[in-house]
């Protein structure tokens, strides 16, 4: 993403804010190293030799030995799905998606086919619609410890706490050692308010001491809970340095050397980052607090205004700093600058050297809504959708469809990605938002107090818009 549109959005501290998805965590790395591989004693070494290859980064090599094993059984659906498993970490993401209709045609009861198809429609179609697919795989391969892990996973993500209990337990009957068991029942314990046996669950598991981010976070978010904000900050800055972009860490990090009495910490490491446009508004807040502790009032006021301003919903374009991919890096800093028909040309260019990347797709379309053709960018984030639709590409989506004036599109588009992830908060208030643009006050009070009851009350946005309803009443 080059750009992002400026939202209101106050992060959720506390279990409360966690993923689920241990597809995207690290537990299992997404390569089934331990599922069973059906076929020839030479096919299964070259397969799990390129999975541990897959694992340690090195993909040419990983290809080289699945082309041998091509050679061996090309009809064997095993073979199809890391094929695919390896398009998808190359940047492949098209290809990789016929890899996986393959080994489902291949295998159409074979479980790790399933459960590909399930996380790729997960991906690409919400949380709910993989659930079938999820559970398909499971009856299919009733003891893959990897896709009952999975299948609870996104039931939290659901906040289908209770039947993610239930598939927990299903887990642990069949792989009590699995540390998915015990990380996903910290999660759990987390949510429900119960800190300690979180903690307990968490170290049970060993991921934290194998540096798996999930868990890492998890440690952090609990440290906080205990008030223990040194541990804290450690294990976030742990992650920071693995995960420099990742914008919520960050925000973690900052709140918790504020908590620790750590003003001038604070200023040094996010004071100038503060002042940018595409400062959060969380960070603006986190800094203008410590300007106050510091008794510098009069540089905390400008920064408590922005930081609880009303969302302007004017694109902003990131800068062309920090640990980016270098075509990133280069959009971000033509676009910054204003060259927009050189940004556009060389867009053309990665499409061109990488045609099946949902990534370049989505920079395309960021580059021509930043451009002014809304059109355009709906055609590239239209092909980046096939592969998977974060809440940032849709939200770009929806905005870019309000720009031609077709309003019943984007709210078509708004409705289904909260029916797929019925708990995002941007989402949600952006349909609290809409709801008053029509005056259907009713929704906007119900949505106000489910985004209250999901830890986003203090929202700015949030906090303007309740402001309004008594008004309209």
């Amino acid at each position: 993403m080059i750009f992002s549109r400026k939202s209101g959005m106050a992060r959720r501290f506390g279990a409360l804010g966690l993923a689920f998805a241990l597809f995207a965590c690290g537990v299992n790395d997404g390569e089934g190293s331990d599922a069973f591989i059906p076929g020839s004693e030479d096919f299964v070494l070259l397969v799990r030799d390129a999975r541990l290859a897959m694992q340690r980064g090195e993909l040419v090599r990983a290809g080289e030995l699945l082309d041998e094993a091509l050679g061996l059984e090309p009809e064997n659906p095993a073979l199809w799905v890391d094929i695919a498993r390896l398009r998808y970490r190359g940047g492949e993401h098209i290809e990789s998606i016929a890899a996986a209709d393959r080994a489902l045609t291949l295998g159409p009861q074979y479980g790790p086919a399933l459960l590909m198809r399930a996380q790729l429609v997960r991906d690409a179609h919400g949380l709910a619609d993989s659930l079938a697919w999820f559970e398909a795989a499971i009856a299919a391969d009733p003891t893959n410890a990897e896709i009952r892990a999975d299948y609870a996973a996104t039931l939290g993500d659901l906040g289908r706490h209770r039947d993610m209990l239930n598939a927990v337990r299903d887990l642990a009957e069949i792989a009590p050692d699995d540390p998915a068991v015990h990380y996903l029942q910290a999660v759990l314990a987390a949510r429900a308010g119960n800190v300690a046996l979180a903690r307990s669950l968490l170290e049970r598991s060993n991921l934290v001491e194998r540096q798996v981010p999930a868990a890492m976070l998890l440690d952090a978010l609990i440290s906080q809970a205990q008030g223990n904000h040194a541990s804290a900050i450690e294990r976030l800055e742990a992650l920071s340095t693995r995960q420099p972009g990742n914008v919520r860490v960050r925000e973690l990090l900052a709140r918790s050397l504020l908590m620790a009495g750590r003003e001038e910490e604070v200023l040094v490491r996010f004071g100038e980052r503060a002042l940018s446009p595409e400062a959060s508004p969380y960070i603006a807040m986190v800094v203008a607090r410590a300007h106050e502790r510091l008794g510098a009032r009069n540089k905390a006021a400008p920064l408590l205004v922005r930081a609880y301003a009303a969302p302007t919903g004017r694109p902003v374009v990131l800068p062309a700093s920090g640990p980016l991919p270098k075509a990133t890096a280069n959009l971000r800093a033509l676009t910054g600058s204003g060259n927009l028909v050189q940004a556009r040309s060389a867009a053309q260019s990665l499409r061109s050297r990488f045609p099946g990347s949902a990534d370049i797709h989505a920079l395309s379309g960021d580059v021509a809504l930043v451009s002014g053709d809304a059109r355009t960018a709906l055609e590239f984030y239209s092909v980046a959708a096939r592969v998977r639709r974060p809440w940032p590409l849709l939200r770009k989506a929806i905005a870019a469809y309000r720009q031609i004036g077709d309003a019943e599109a984007a709210d078509v588009l708004l409705m289904r990605h909260l029916s797929g992830d019925p708990n995002n908060i941007d989402a949600l208030i952006m349909f609290a938002q809409r709801s008053a643009e029509l005056e259907d006050w009713g929704r906007v009070t119900v949505l106000i107090n489910h985004v209250v009851a999901l830890g986003g009350g203090n929202d700015p946005a949030l906090r303007a818009l309740r402001a309004r309803v008594p008004e309209a009443k």
